[in-house]
């Protein structure tokens, strides 16, 4: 428990999350999906996290990235869980996964 906020794995694992998106999907659509006009906020919160890490202050900048983080990618969760809830025949999960997919909206 100690180790998950350690600063320095922190700061590795942030480096190697952006890296590997980067090579995933390449640095052009990794900078146009970071710097759209609609998602600056999300991205200054959670590319402030990763400084704040960096800057050794493990605790604080997780709060700032894990912000960021559902802010950018909030227009997903709401397809994830609709695949979630089709693809599972559990009728109690796939009535739990239609609610979540209809509380929020993708614009």
């Amino acid at each position: 428990m100690l180790l998950y906020f350690d600063s320095v794995l922190l700061a590795f694992g942030n480096l190697l999350f952006l890296t590997g998106l980067s090579l995933i999907i390449g640095l052009r659509r990794t900078f146009s999906f970071f710097f759209q006009r609609h998602k600056f906020k999300g991205t200054s919160f959670f590319l402030g996290g990763v400084v704040i890490v960096l800057l050794r202050w493990p605790l604080l900048g997780m709060c700032l990235e894990t912000y960021g983080f559902f802010s950018l990618f909030r227009g997903f969760f709401p397809v994830a869980f609709g695949f979630l809830g089709s693809a599972s025949n559990i009728p109690f999960l796939s009535a739990l996964f239609q609610r979540l997919q209809g509380t929020s909206s993708m614009v």
